[in-house]
C-alpha cells in the first residue's frame, strides 16, 4: 500500500516538473515571439522600407554642407539692373556700394568668376553663365515674356531646370537663379564667415597678429565691444540666452527640490501617521509628476505670458511631483537609531529633522538634485522654444529661417558645451558638498557637539 502510494506522489512530482517545463519553454520562445511580432507589425506600420525612397538626399547633402559653410549672394534687380552683394543675402552681411569680393567685378557687365572656368556675366539685358564643358546658357528676363533661356543643342541636363518664368542652374562651382525681376548666383565658401567681425568693422579681415598688435596699441576695449555686438552672430544676445537658459534650470530645479523636501515628510509613513493626508499628498505628486513640462509650460504661458519665467516654472511644477516621490522613499529608509541618537541629546523635533534625518537622506537628494540640474539644461532648451526665452528661442528661429545652418550648427554646438559645462558643474559641486578635500566623508555635528558622518 505504501509502495503505490510512494509511486502515486513519484507520478504527481513527474507531471508538476512537465508542467513546469512546458511553461518554462512557452515564456522563453513565446516572449521573444512576441516581441518579433512586435517589430513585424511596427515594420510594415511604419512603412520602414519606404523610408529610404521618401528620403531626399540631397537636401540632406545640402543642409550638412550648410552647418560649415557660408554662401555669398550676388543679385541683380532686373528692373533696375542695380547689383548688391552680401554674404547669406542678409542686409546685416551687405558689401558697402562699390565693393566686392575679389571673385566679382563690377560694372556695366558685371562679371562673376567662379573659378575652374565658371563665369557668370550679368550684362544689360542678357544674363550668360560660361559652363566648362557644356556651352554658354543665355537667358534674357523681361516682365512681359518671362524668362526667355538659350541653352546648347542637345537633352537638358538634369542640372538644369528651365520654364517660362525661371531658370535654375546648378553646378560643383555654384548656383545661378534667374526669374522675372530678379537674377542672383549663389556661391559657398568653408567656414563661418563674419563670426568675428562684420563687413563694417575696420577689423575685418586683419589676422591675428595685426589685431594682437591692435591690443597692445590699446584697442582692446574697441575690439571686443566689435566682437560682442557683431550683428551677424548677435554674440551678446546668445551669451544672454545661455544664462537665461541655465537660469530657467536652475530655478526650477532648486525650487521644486525646496517645495518637494517638506511635503516629503507629509507623504511618508514613519514622519506622518495620517494615512489621508499621506494618500493625498502621493496623489498631488502623481498629478504634477503626470503631465509633462511641455504640458505645464503650454498651460501657464496661457496664464503668465511667455517668458523664461514661464519656463522656470514649468520645470518647477514637473520636478516636485518627481523630487516629491523620490524624498519620501529615502526618508521612508532612514535609520532610526541615528534619530533616536539626537534625540538622547535632548534635541527637539527641528532639531531632529536636522540632525538625524537630512544628513542621511543628503547624498540621495544631491545626487537627484544635480542629476535633474543636468536634466534641465536641456529641457530648458525646449521650453524655451515654446515660450520665447533662452537659445532654445534663437535655434528655433534658426531653423525656421531654413537657409542659415550654420548659426544652427552654431547654436547646437553651445547647448552641448552648455551641458558638458553643468555636468562638469555638478560633479565638482557634489564633490565639494558631500566629500571634503581630501576625499573624506564629510561630518557635521549636532546641538550638543555630537558627531555624525555624512552616509
Amino acid at each position: 500500500m505504501s509502495t503505490f502510494a510512494t509511486d502515486l506522489s513519484m507520478d504527481d512530482l513527474k507531471a508538476k516538473a512537465d508542467r513546469l517545463f512546458i511553461r518554462k519553454r512557452l515564456v522563453n520562445f513565446g516572449l521573444p515571439a512576441l516581441v518579433l511580432a512586435y517589430l513585424t507589425y511596427v515594420f510594415f506600420a511604419f512603412d520602414i522600407s519606404g523610408l529610404a525612397g521618401r528620403a531626399n538626399w540631397e537636401n540632406g547633402k545640402t543642409l550638412v554642407s550648410d552647418s560649415y559653410s557660408y554662401k555669398t549672394h550676388v543679385a541683380r534687380d532686373n528692373r533696375s539692373g542695380e547689383v548688391s552683394i552680401a554674404i547669406e543675402g542678409e542686409r546685416k552681411g551687405a558689401y558697402p556700394d562699390g565693393q566686392s569680393p575679389g571673385w566679382v567685378e563690377l560694372g556695366e557687365t558685371t562679371v562673376i568668376d567662379l573659378e575652374d572656368g565658371h563665369v557668370v556675366r550679368f550684362g544689360p539685358e542678357t544674363i550668360e553663365y560660361d559652363i566648362p564643358g557644356y556651352g554658354v546658357v543665355r537667358a534674357r528676363p523681361s516682365r512681359a515674356a518671362g524668362v526667355q533661356a538659350e541653352l546648347p543643342a542637345g537633352d537638358v541636363p538634369d542640372w538644369i531646370n528651365a520654364s517660362k518664368n525661371r531658370l535654375a542652374i546648378t553646378t560643383d562651382a555654384g548656383r545661378l537663379t534667374i526669374t522675372r525681376n530678379r537674377s542672383e548666383v549663389f556661391r559657398y565658401f568653408t567656414g563661418w564667415e563674419l563670426f568675428w567681425f562684420t563687413l563694417d568693422s575696420p577689423y575685418y579681415g586683419k589676422s591675428f597678429g595685426e589685431l594682437v598688435g591692435r591690443v597692445a596699441t590699446g584697442e582692446a576695449g574697441a575690439i571686443f565691444d566689435d566682437f560682442w555686438t557683431n550683428k551677424m552672430w548677435r554674440h551678446q544676445d546668445v551669451a544672454w540666452a545661455i544664462f537665461e537658459t541655465i537660469l530657467m534650470a536652475f530655478l526650477g530645479t532648486f525650487g521644486a527640490a525646496m517645495l518637494a523636501l517638506p511635503l516629503a515628510f507629509l507623504a511618508t509613513r514613519n514622519f506622518n501617521p495620517l494615512k489621508s493626508i499621506r494618500f493625498a499628498t502621493r496623489r498631488v505628486f502623481d498629478f504634477v509628476r503626470g503631465v509633462d513640462a511641455l504640458i505645464w509650460t503650454v498651460v501657464l504661458a496661457r496664464a503668465f505670458g511667455p517668458g523664461p519665467l514661464t519656463g522656470a516654472l514649468a520645470i518647477l511644477v514637473t520636478d516636485t511631483g518627481t523630487f516629491g516621490k523620490v524624498f519620501s522613499e529615502a526618508l521612508e529608509n532612514v535609520d532610526q537609531k541615528q534619530i533616536e541618537g539626537v534625540q538622547s541629546t535632548g534635541a527637539n523635533a527641528p532639531q531632529r529633522y536636522r540632525f538625524g534625518v537630512i544628513p542621511q537622506v543628503t547624498p540621495v537628494l544631491l545626487s537627484q538634485l544635480l542629476y535633474f540640474l543636468e536634466s534641465n539644461t536641456r529641457s530648458a532648451t525646449v521650453i524655451g522654444a515654446i515660450t520665447g526665452g533662452g537659445i532654445g528661442l534663437l535655434l528655433t528661429q534658426a531653423i525656421i529661417t531654413q537657409k542659415d545652418w550654420e548659426e544652427v550648427a552654431y547654436y547646437i554646438v553651445l547647448i552641448i558645451l552648455m551641458v558638458m559645462l553643468m555636468d562638469w558643474f555638478s560633479g565638482w559641486l557634489r564633490r565639494r558638498l558631500i566629500q571634503d578635500e581630501t576625499g573624506k566623508k564629510r561630518k557635521v555635528r549636532d546641538p550638543k557637539g555630537k558627531t555624525f558622518v555624512l552616509p
